[in-house]
């Protein structure tokens, strides 16, 4: 009988402890991820990034979640000679590192294809040479619009399943003009995935591809002017949480008609460690992770974080929560936008088991509670100053 201490991967084999290379470790997924290998798994870290505010809570050596197997490592992937030594260092790498907040990539394309692609290639390199396994994290982005946007609004095929799902291993990748440079984060994202899977076939690469369905949870992004700068705008779930917590109407982009679904961080790290200590069923592998029963559109989305917020701060909703407001006004000339995003689950669930938990309302009480708590007093305070002074 095998110890009770000793941890199985899925098909009943030790999990033999390792050293994981992680950059973009300090990001809200790498934060997540580090907190969920050190309180459950033996595993060491060796954690990359320019910032480690969101894991400092981990490296305090009086940390009760393992402060002697994560190292921090302050550098920025793009010129800095140590980053191949990390990666020999580790059994495994994981890249986090990307620009993914949306108001970016048309105002900054340059910038986002550097950062999505170009600064990616020197870690895939690594790891190819050095054969060391990667876990690259791309986007759900990448599949662009689905085949159904392209129908006549009132055509019933809108309704079928085939027209708008989205499956790794079957959806194409539709993306639109050349100018509207929205698109060049998911060009970006595209292009590293082919080269990913290029190195595989004909190198030998072990990689697993990760595309994430709109991960939620505390942590996520900023707030502008708070731990941000403040005219940034981050993606919707803490836009619409700076709106609630300044009590702004919550800005609508385009009637706010676009599909989205919504997945609580904590499922979607379960799925990613499945993925670390089990590489025979990850190796290869594109997996969608998304929780397609998290299905609404915009404006629903706000509706619920208005209702929610209501509740976890005690403060009655504004009497007009919402307004419209144009794409090009929004995010500025080169916008474009999918209408429906909905994951196929078919490969993860096969390959791993991995189905997601937790419910909209959930992920939103838990995620705008941590938001009331940790900024309701810091906004109060920095919208009082201008008054103070005059």
């Amino acid at each position: 009988m095998a110890d009770a201490s000793v941890r199985l991967d899925l098909d009943g084999r030790p999990i033999k402890p390792m050293t994981i290379c992680m950059i973009g470790a300090g990001g809200f997924i790498g934060s997540h991820l580090c907190e969920k290998i050190l309180l459950e798994t033996p595993h060491k870290i060796l954690a990359l990034d320019v910032y480690n505010d969101k894991i400092k809570h981990l490296l305090e050596p009086e940390s009760q979640t393992g402060a002697d197997r994560i190292q921090f490592h302050r550098l920025n992937i793009k010129h800095d000679s140590r980053l191949e030594g990390l990666i020999k260092m580790a059994d495994l790498t994981i890249n986090l590192a990307a620009i993914c907040t949306p108001a970016d990539y048309n105002t900054r394309p340059l910038d986002t294809i550097y950062s999505n692609f170009i600064d990616a290639l020197p870690v895939v390199k690594y790891c190819s040479e050095n054969n060391k396994r990667l876990i690259h994290f791309s986007t759900c982005e990448v599949y662009g619009k689905t085949i159904g946007s392209f129908l006549p609004k009132d055509s019933p095929l809108r309704q079928d399943p085939a027209y708008y799902v989205l499956k790794e291993d079957a959806s194409p990748c539709i993306f639109g003009s050349i100018e509207k440079q929205r698109w060049s984060y998911a060009c970006a994202k595209q292009l590293i995935e082919r080269l990913i899977y290029a190195e595989g076939a004909e190198n030998g690469l072990e990689f697993t591809i990760v595309r994430p369905f709109n991960w939620i949870g505390p942590r996520m992004d900023f707030i502008p002017g708070i731990d941000g700068p403040s005219e940034g705008v981050p993606r919707v779930l803490a836009c619409f949480s700076n709106n609630l917590l300044r009590r702004q109407p919550l800005k609508l982009v385009d009637g706010g008609q676009s599909q989205r679904t919504f997945i609580y961080i904590k499922d979607a790290i379960e799925a990613v460690l499945l993925m670390i200590e089990n590489p025979t069923r990850a190796n290869g592998h594109i997996f969608n992770v998304g929780n397609p029963h998290n299905e609404v559109t915009v404006r629903q989305l706000a509706e619920m974080m208005t209702e929610v917020y209501a509740k976890v701060s005690g403060e009655a909703a504004l009497e007009e929560p919402t307004v419209d407001v144009s794409s090009k006004e929004f995010y500025g000339e080169g916008y474009d936008d999918s209408d429906k995003r909905i994951p196929d689950m078919t490969i993860i669930n096969q390959q791993l088991g991995w189905n997601p938990k937790t419910s909209l309302w959930d992920l939103l009480e838990s995620t705008l509670t941590y938001q009331h708590r940790t900024y309701a007093e810091a906004i109060k305070q920095a919208v009082a100053k201008p008054v103070a002074s005059s």
